[in-house]
C-alpha cells in the first residue's frame, strides 16, 4: 500500500515543520512557547537548534519527535502528517522513525541492559537486522563494553550507547537535547565524533546544544529567540 506523504515526496526530507506554534496554559494565563517555526530537517545531514534558556528548543524537540503536538501548524515526520494520526499511529510512527536522547546520559538506558542488548532490544521492537549490535558498538569504539551494564559505563560510554541504539534500523530522525552537556571535554569530544560520523548511516540528526564542537560539525541552523526563528541556515 503506498504511503500518503502528505504533499512531502522527498523521501530526503526527515521532518519538517510549517507554520509551528505551542501554546501552555498557566494559572497566569496562556503562555506561549513557539510561533510560526518553520523548518526542514534532511536525512543525513546534522542539524543544531540553539537559543538561550526558554527560547522554545525542548518543545521544538518535542513537536519533531511526535511526542507533543503542536497547537497550530502542521509536522510531517518521513512524509507522514503527524497531527493527522490517531494516538497508536503516532506511537508506532515514533518507534520506527524516531530516536531521541535525553541530556542525562543515565535517563536513555536501563539500568538491567548491557551495551549490546540495549542495541539488539531496539532492533527487535524496530524489526531490523539483531545483528548490528555489534557491528555498531565497534563503530562507536565501544566493542570491548559489549557485555557492561550502564553503571559500569562512563558518561560518555552511556551516550555512545543511546546513538548507537538510536540509529539502529535507520529511523528518518535521531533527536538529541543537549547530549554533551553533562560530559566531560574527552567524553563530549567522543560522543561529538560519532555524531558527525553518522551522517553516512543516512540519518537525520537534529541537536540542541550550546556545545561549540557540536556546531562545529552542523550541516544546518535553527535558532531560537522567545519561540521565533531568529536565523535558520
Amino acid at each position: 500500500m503506498a504511503i500518503d506523504r502528505g504533499g512531502y515526496a522527498d523521501e530526503g526530507v526527515a521532518v519538517v515543520c510549517k507554520d509551528v506554534g505551542r501554546d501552555y496554559r498557566t494559572s497566569s494565563g496562556t503562555v506561549q512557547a513557539l510561533a510560526g517555526v518553520n523548518g526542514e530537517f534532511r536525512r543525513g545531514e546534522i542539524a543544531v537548534i540553539v537559543g538561550p534558556s526558554g527560547s522554545g528548543k525542548s518543545t521544538l524537540l518535542r513537536i519533531l519527535a511526535a511526542l507533543d503536538r503542536p497547537s497550530s501548524g502542521s509536522v510531517h515526520l518521513d512524509g507522514r502528517d503527524v497531527g493527522a494520526l490517531r494516538p497508536d499511529g503516532r506511537r508506532r510512527l515514533r518507534l520506527h522513525n524516531v530516536g531521541y536522547l535525553f541530556q542525562n546520559p543515565a535517563d536513555n538506558l536501563l539500568s538491567y541492559l548491557t551495551a549490546a542488548e540495549h542495541i539488539a532490544f531496539t532492533a527487535r521492537l524496530r524489526r531490523a537486522e539483531p545483528g548490528q549490535a555489534l557491528a555498531l558498538l565497534d563503530r562507536f569504539g565501544l566493542a570491548d563494553r559489549a557485555d557492561h551494564l550502564p553503571s559500569q559505563l562512563s558518561g560518555g560510554e552511556q551516550q555512545l550507547v543511546a546513538f548507537a541504539a538510536a540509529v539502529v534500523g535507520r529511523p528518518a530522525v535521531v533527536i538529541a537535547d543537549e547530549p554533551t552537556a553533562e560530559l566531560d571535554a574527552v567524553s563530549a569530544a567522543q560522543v561529538v565524533e560519532a555524531v558527525g560520523d553518522l551522517r553516512s548511516v543516512g540519518v537525520g540528526l537534529v541537536i540542541a546544544t550550546h556545545d561549540p564542537d557540536v556546531l562545529a560539525v552542523a550541516d544546518r541552523l535553527l535558532e531560537l529567540r522567545h519561540g521565533l526563528v531568529e536565523r535558520y541556515v
